[in-house]
């Protein structure tokens, strides 16, 4: 699906929320790889509050980013990389004062359990029977946008290029190479880890930039009330606990 489609797809999707978010719940907007955790933070939270709802959307950061931008009703915005929540910051949805990094992650280059290849290194692949890697998009993926960074100081990027095979998201390339229809792929270490039977890592990429995911409050009239507490709460030693168990590090 081409960028054009899918960021119409999001304003199409985004400005059919007409309609406020119901007293009670905080509507979250979260990036793909966040997914697990951030279902185990809600359940959590809403556990210690009755009266409170939790609602999280998981995607490509860009996408929840045009999402907001266009109208969508969300509270809370935590975004896989700076450059989407700057853009955020620059299109004035967000509240900057509240803007925190909260979790520190990892690239890794992975290959089906079944790997009939022998990739070992990026170095692998080189190989001529290797002919789809799959990577986010980096034009709207934050996971895309580091691989590229990663391969282009290694001298890499041209060969992966090649060979691309692009995801809309970290999670559709975590499924591309688990159902074994890439070769290989670029993940974030803490989707590899969720699918650890049916993916191996083979090298973990140093990253150009630091791995950072910032979270922080969407400035908009009719704010849920308990946006600010459940950000709290993911930024408490609670809430960085659960974020440690799904493999995410410490800022």
């Amino acid at each position: 699906m081409s960028l054009r489609r899918i960021l119409a797809t999001a304003i199409v999707v985004a400005t059919s929320w007409n309609m406020p978010a119901v007293a009670g719940e905080v509507v979250v907007s979260a990036a793909a790889s966040l997914t697990n955790a951030f279902k185990e933070l809600a359940s959590n939270y809403e556990k210690d509050h009755a009266d409170t709802k939790i609602v999280s959307s998981f995607a490509a950061s860009d996408v929840l980013l045009q999402q907001i931008i266009h109208g969508a009703p969300a509270d809370i915005f935590a975004s896989a990389d700076q450059k989407a929540m700057d853009k955020a910051v620059g299109a004035g949805v967000i509240d900057s004062e509240s803007r925190t990094d909260f979790v520190r992650n990892e690239i890794v280059l992975i290959v089906p359990a079944d790997d009939k290849h022998g990739v070992t290194s990026l170095a692998d692949l080189n190989n001529s029977a290797i002919t789809r890697v799959a990577f986010g998009n980096p034009a709207t993926v934050p996971v895309g946008r580091y691989t590229q960074a990663s391969l282009e100081k290694t001298g890499d990027w041209d060969v992966v290029k090649n060979k691309e095979v692009t995801g809309q998201n970290v999670r559709q390339v975590l499924d591309y190479v688990a159902r074994g229809e890439v070769d290989a792929g670029f993940v974030f270490a803490t989707d590899a880890a969720i699918m650890n039977d049916k993916v191996k890592v083979v090298q973990r990429l140093v990253s150009s930039t630091p791995v950072l995911y910032p979270i922080a409050l969407v400035k908009r009239d009719g704010r849920s009330p308990q946006a600010a507490d459940f950000l709290n709460y993911v930024l408490s030693a609670q809430g960085q606990a659960v974020l440690s168990k799904y493999g995410f590090a410490r800022p």
